[in-house]
């Protein structure tokens, strides 16, 4: 079943920020927020799950803890802050993650080797770095004030980055422990069945992509610039379990005409038959998730999908992804809430799992689950947009560094916080990577 829908020419954007600040006690408020959101996120921690490194992707929590402190530090109290002391002269090297510019950072795969400063040192470095900057917003000129709330804000919208690490890195730590452990209990479980899958015609034409207005956004959101779509159909939800089922029972990883060439030899060279996390166990398959091993809901979107995979099953199906610019337009049919921001299932407490699509909820019809559940990755190799340039000096490195043979994903996933998605965000991984949230969304060409 096909629906007709136009989007509009200029799409709206969010409010963007979140932290929209204008006096120095909101910016404070803001700033102890995000930061006692990490906090909470690592609560159900115990000390020893700190320091576990699975794999060179994966950081040990206990390092996603300094890094984001030490992203204040460097680029704030280093520069702005009079008299402030350093908590440690080595960390700004222990918890340096790639920033050339500033000075040498840390080996990546060398992380869960650091079994000093300790757990307990890592909280007073936190510690001490929040009421550093504190004292900074409250002291400092009303000429610094624009550029270090910039810099604030940025700092925020980071943390909140790595707070979605946490999860994802999280996930995998325990994944490779045979207790399989859970993060947390598992929410109440759902009955419903995923809703029918349909098709959505969008409307083409000269359309308007990237950040415009006022709020916070990356870099590589802008500039925002026209370009030229033919009308397309986007499916109504992603891809569930079910639907990758059949796909895996099709022999999907077994028949190489749906696969790049590259995807093909990774299949073979890591054994991959089936999604990330999943296993069979008398015959019924089962994955690990946040809340430890649990069987896989066919109506559940599928996640933990590579980009590789990804298009192998919009071949076997018929189908393509989108482009990220396909995506975006197609947001624009997706009313936001009173509060400027996109409905769907974001970072929640009580959830923290991917969601069954059903039919008739508010939430993006007729497009479902577009912000939210899972990352969907679309075709685009991620590069900058025209007219794109980094700033100047090592913040510079943030986004423009990593556009060299990543694809962009889009929308946000269940741990993605709420406040900090919008229609233009751009998110970006390898094609063989899959340990994050990620899954798809299937595109087609207008009849």
């Amino acid at each position: 079943m096909d629906i007709k829908q136009t989007a509009p020419k200029l799409n709206p954007l969010i409010n963007t920020q979140q932290v929209d600040l204008m006096d120095r006690p909101q910016l404070i408020a803001d700033f102890n927020l995000v930061r006692s959101e990490t906090e909470r996120l690592c609560a159900p921690l115990v000390t020893e799950d700190y320091m576990v490194q699975t794999m060179p992707d994966v950081s040990p929590p206990k390092w996603h803890l300094a890094h984001v402190s030490w992203f204040f530090e460097t680029f704030l109290l280093g520069k702005y802050a009079k008299d402030y002391k350093v908590f440690h002269p080595a960390f700004d090297y222990l918890f340096n993650s790639y920033y050339v510019q500033h000075g040498k950072p840390f080996l990546r795969p060398k992380r869960g080797l650091l079994s000093r400063p300790t757990v307990a040192e890592v909280y007073d470095y936190r510690a001490h770095v929040d009421q550093a900057i504190r004292q900074l917003i409250e002291t400092c000129s009303e000429e610094d004030l624009p550029i270090l709330r910039d810099l604030i804000i940025l700092g925020l919208n980071h943390e909140q980055q790595h707070q979605e690490l946490l999860y994802t890195d999280i996930l995998h730590i325990f994944s490779e422990n045979p207790l399989c452990p859970a993060y947390k209990p598992l929410p109440i479980s759902e009955a419903p069945k995923a809703s029918e899958l349909k098709w959505v015609e969008v409307e083409g034409g000269l359309v308007e992509i990237g950040h415009k207005g006022e709020g916070f956004a990356y870099d590589n959101e802008s500039p925002n610039h026209q370009f030229f779509l033919k009308d397309f159909k986007l499916a109504s939800r992603p891809v569930s379990n079910a639907d990758f089922m059949a796909f895996i029972d099709d022999g999907g990883y077994q028949r190489p005409e749906f696969w790049f060439s590259e995807g093909w030899a990774t299949v073979n060279e890591r054994s991959w038959d089936k999604p990330m996390y999943w296993e069979k166990q008398d015959g019924k398959w089962m994955h690990m998730t946040l809340h430890g091993q649990q069987a896989v809901n066919p109506d559940a979107p599928a996640c933990h999908i590579s980009h590789f995979e990804a298009a192998a099953y919009a071949a076997w199906a018929g189908k393509r992804l989108p482009t990220e610019f396909e995506w975006e337009h197609a947001s624009g049919l997706i009313e936001q809430d009173t509060n400027g921001q996109w409905p769907g299932n974001l970072l929640d407490p009580g959830t923290e799992k991917p969601l069954i699509t059903r039919a008739g909820t508010p939430t993006a019809e007729p497009l479902q689950q577009m912000f939210g559940d899972v990352w969907e990755w679309t075709s685009s190799p991620y590069t900058g947009y025209p007219g794109y340039k980094p700033a100047k000096g090592a913040i510079g490195e943030y986004n423009g560094k990593f556009m060299s043979k990543q694809l962009v994903l889009r929308g946000g996933s269940f741990v993605t916080p709420r406040n900090h998605i919008r229609a233009s965000y751009r998110n970006f991984f390898y094609s063989p990577d899959r340990w994050q949230f990620t899954g798809l969304r299937l595109a087609d060409d207008a009849d």
